[in-house]
């Protein structure tokens, strides 16, 4: 198993699990419940996590497919820069889940308040959590890329010109 299979494993989690938890959250302040937000905080902290693995392997992914046809270092570029500031939110979320599951538990004054501060960490991280999945696939689902047509039109071109030299 390489790192680009490795960074496939790992890589969905922070974003699922944030957008999973971020309704969560919402549905435990709506309802009042203290366990509904205590799942959703204990999201946030597992999606950091893998935030951190995710990090961890995009490095030794980027070396194993950034000479690939149809990939180029200026998208694999565009990814890494998105997911640096998406992990350093993540790692705030989580940290932040973490303090409001603590407070939450203890019955703290600031309770209300730091569940708010992850609410709003949340729903950034949420945001960041489109651009990074976005631009993570299309490395290799050229398809979804804003220039598909382009990419389409060369590979056609390619197989084309192989097709008239056989």
């Amino acid at each position: 198993m390489n790192d680009a299979h490795l960074h496939l494993l790992v890589n969905h989690f922070p974003i699922i699990g944030t957008l999973f938890g971020l309704g969560i959250l919402i549905s435990g302040m709506l309802l009042k419940n203290n366990s509904v937000k205590n799942t959703a905080y204990i999201l946030f902290i597992v999606a950091a996590v893998f935030s951190a693995f995710s990090m961890g392997t995009g490095e030794g992914a980027e070396e194993l497919v950034e000479d690939l046809p149809s990939i180029g270092k200026q998208i694999i570029h565009e990814h890494e820069e998105i997911a640096e500031k998406f992990a350093i939110i993540m790692y705030a979320t989580g940290l932040f889940g973490l303090l409001s599951l603590y407070t939450s538990i203890k019955n703290h004054k600031l309770a209300k308040t730091i569940s708010y501060v992850t609410l709003a960490l949340a729903i950034f991280a949420a945001v960041f959590a489109k651009s990074v999945g976005t631009t993570g696939g299309e490395i290799r689902h050229t398809e979804i890329r804003a220039n598909s047509g382009a990419v389409s039109n060369e590979n056609n071109s390619s197989l084309q010109n192989e097709n008239e030299e056989d």
